[in-house]
């Protein structure tokens, strides 16, 4: 009797799932049958034409583009993490402190900040925080 009535419970829970993702996806379909129904359907030379920013496009939409905005944009994103672990150390000290913790919390910050100070000067003495990067024989060389 009890194993029947846990079989309808979690029957019933499958039930809901079930619901729910269909009612999910029955959303999704109705919403993009209805803007299909009812968008404009007009397309002309200036609606297919490449979109930079309000400004008529000049020369190819395809170009070799400099992968220095990506590795510029990487290791900021690398120094910009630090911050997600700084914040739940910061958030939490008054309690370590308070637990006689505070000290070695505290060493373990200064040791993560120092790893990225290292780090970025790495980074900075290897030139790769310049926009252009200049680049030695001895460089091209290799």
């Amino acid at each position: 009797m009890e194993r029947a009535r846990s079989e309808r419970n979690l029957a019933t829970a499958y039930a809901n799932i079930l619901v729910f993702l269909m009612v999910g996806i029955g959303f999704v379909v109705a919403a993009l049958s209805f803007g299909w129904f009812i968008r404009p359907d007009n397309p002309s030379a200036a609606k297919a034409m490449t979109y930079e920013c309000g400004e008529v496009p000049v020369g190819k939409a395809w170009f070799n583009f400099n992968p220095r905005f990506y590795i510029v944009g990487l290791i900021f994103l690398i120094f910009d993490v630090e911050i997600v672990f700084m914040f739940p150390v910061a958030t939490v000290f008054r309690d370590w402190v308070g637990a006689g913790a505070g000290a070695v919390a505290l060493l373990e910050i200064f040791v993560f900040v120092g790893i990225l100070l290292i780090a970025l000067a790495y980074v900075w003495r290897k030139g790769d925080l310049d926009w252009i990067k200049q680049v030695s024989t001895s460089d091209r060389l290799k």
